[in-house]
């Protein structure tokens, strides 16, 4: 692990979402950073949320001259806006999502910064037959088949790495987490997004447990889950410069199932093959004229499931929270 930097001036892009609520706490009481700038296209209130370090800077990241004003002066740029679920027309979100991140790559490189802190995902490995039990980051990532918001991860990755080649003084991290949970997981109350939306924010925004279980049919999926707080350490990993600039795979330890997720909820999960859905979930993803939302059963067709060593070894990072009490700090 190297020696971190200190006296860091750090912008961060979308710092009230999920991302923001687990690294800002950490950007204040930091004694390495001496300031921080939360870059919005909403305006916001530093104070209201505890970060005095904080100052406030309007700026959509469309727009490259407002970027490179935003992050005069940063040492250090954490880049967390991204759409996920897919409400917005495509053409709104590849122009946030893939135009937006290389706009503030660039200025980022103008500005003189020497890191930049990028949240991927797990979907950026896609949904592929022959992906690995295990995922480590010497896998490549590849777009998925269908879902715009892994396609455009993949596809942000190889383009990053191609600014970053062209931009030696700034040094490139990627984090892929799986779906991130927690008091503030934004991410997990809407992954059920239109008009299931509501259904999502019962179950993990107040959820209550069934008051008898019922049984339910659940095929036995798995999965990985990281703590919003655990995210929060790595990012703050990758700001002080503790491990050597690559891509990270992050999530809690231990894998889950969707029986594990029906049960804690208060079901009676009778468990079934996973075969059998995944190749539905296949089928469904192939559908012509798929709206954005349904995309996302792609995410069902074929498990990912990502070996976290490298950011154990290098970045010196240790999740506090395991999958299992992640899901269940939601639910609370």
């Amino acid at each position: 692990m190297a020696d971190p930097e200190t006296d860091l001036t750090v912008a961060v892009t979308g710092p009230t979402g999920t991302f923001g609520a687990g690294l800002l706490p950490l950007l204040q009481a930091d004694d390495r950073v001496r300031r921080v700038v939360g870059i919005a296209r909403r305006p916001f209130d530093p104070a209201e949320y505890g970060w005095t370090k904080m100052e406030y800077r309007r700026a959509d990241v469309r727009d490259p001259a407002a970027m490179r004003t935003a992050l005069a002066g940063a040492d250090v740029v954490v880049h967390l806006a991204f759409l996920v679920t897919g409400n917005a027309p495509r053409h709104t979100a590849r122009a946030i999502n893939v135009d937006g991140t290389l706009t503030v790559f660039r200025a980022a490189a103008e500005a003189g910064a020497r890191r930049f802190v990028h949240a991927s995902s797990v979907a950026a490995y896609g949904w592929h037959a022959d992906n690995p039990e295990r995922i480590s980051e010497d896998w490549p990532v590849r777009p998925a088949a269908r879902l715009f918001y892994a396609r455009e991860k993949a596809e942000l990755e190889h383009l990053l790495e191609a600014e970053a080649a062209t931009a030696p003084g700034l040094a490139l991290y990627l984090l892929r987490p799986p779906v991130v949970l927690g008091p503030h997981a934004a991410g997990a109350k809407d992954l059920l997004p239109g008009p299931l939306a509501p259904l999502g924010r019962r179950l993990f925004g107040r959820p209550r447990r069934l008051p008898l279980p019922l049984p339910v049919l659940v095929p036995e999926l798995p999965l990985q889950f990281v703590h919003e707080e655990d995210v929060g350490r790595a990012l703050q990993l990758c700001v002080v410069g503790a491990g050597p600039p690559a891509a990270y795979n992050i999530a809690g330890d231990g894998v889950l199932t969707t029986v594990d997720v029906a049960r804690e909820l208060g079901a009676l999960p009778v468990p079934l093959p996973a075969a059998p859905a995944q190749l539905a979930a296949r089928a469904v993803s192939r559908l012509p004229f798929l709206p954005p939302v349904a995309e996302w059963v792609e995410a069902v067709s074929r498990p990912a499931i990502m070996d976290t060593s490298r950011a154990k070894e290098l970045l010196g990072w240790r999740p506090r929270w395991t999958g299992l009490e992640a899901l269940r700090a939601t639910l609370r």
